[in-house]
């Protein structure tokens, strides 16, 4: 159990992977010629990136948007939208590369290019990390701590904020699961297929997601895409509705990963300790 502030019941993060074009080329090189999947991973920040920051703010709500150097490299102005707004920035790879099908030279790159994008782009050194597709290695869990990152958000060992150990290192582990990420409810390809979710079926899960945390006293972190949940009908039928829930029912602390982090790690340092 934790104490979080002003005596909120539960801590609720809003975070976004605003992958765009990166999210299908990561996936298969063949992508760069489909100029109409391409086309929909752009979406996310054409349109779904700018409802959500209207929404957001005008809620006065705070986020984390995970970006990948190459999203960074091709929409700057991302970068300085989402900053503007008083959202976090987080490190979400360079090219969207799953570490477990590439080497460790190739996952060194992603990390060291992904953080030069973020810089050239005006980010500040992002503090906190999430693995592309959630998949973590040993070599890029090394990679975190050589380069500093406070916090993960990849793995799924916990509903609660813990520490991830591997090979005499650790780190805070802020954790996520795929019922709570939009993109298999609604993600879909002319490739695989997918699911499409009903809006009120997802609204459902997570409502629920939410009262038990608040019940448990725990953290919630929703996993979200700018081009899957900034749909109209979605963002309106599923997010909106579910935050103006959440804000009525007065149990919530909204945070960023990072001010998460930092409420939870003196917590978690000492019972380890």
């Amino acid at each position: 159990m934790f104490d979080w502030p002003a005596g909120k019941l539960a801590a609720v993060c809003l975070t976004f992977d605003v992958d765009a074009e990166s999210g299908f080329i990561g996936d298969d090189a063949s992508y760069a010629r489909r100029l109409t999947s391409l086309s929909e991973g752009r979406y996310g920040v054409t349109r779904g990136l700018p409802r959500l920051l209207e929404l957001l703010g005008s809620m006065a709500i705070p986020a984390t948007f995970f970006v990948p150097g190459d999203t960074a490299d091709r929409h700057p102005q991302v970068v300085a939208d989402i900053l503007e707004a008083g959202h976090e920035i987080g490190h979400h790879g360079h090219r969207h590369l799953r570490s477990d099908l590439i080497g460790e030279r190739e996952q060194r790159e992603e990390i060291e290019l992904g953080l030069a994008a973020l810089e050239r782009a005006g980010a500040p050194r992002p503090r906190g990390y999430r693995s592309s597709s959630w998949e973590l290695t040993p070599e890029t869990f090394a990679l975190l701590g050589e380069h500093g990152f406070e916090y993960d958000s990849s793995c799924m060992g916990d509903d609660r904020p813990y520490f991830e150990y591997w090979d005499g290192q650790r780190l805070l582990e802020l954790p996520v699961h795929w019922s709570l990420d939009d993109w298999p409810h609604f993600g879909w390809s002319i490739d695989r297929g997918g699911n499409l979710t009903s809006a009120d079926q997802l609204l459902e899960t997570w409502r629920s997601e939410y009262a038990t945390a608040r019940d448990e006293r725990r953290s919630l972190v929703l996993t979200m895409h700018p081009e899957v949940i900034g749909r109209p009908y979605r963002l309106n039928r599923v997010l909106r509705r579910l935050l103006e829930e959440i804000d009525a029912d007065g149990s919530a602390w909204f945070a960023r990963l990072d001010e998460l982090a930092a409420n939870v790690t003196p917590i978690l340092g000492s019972a380890a300790a």
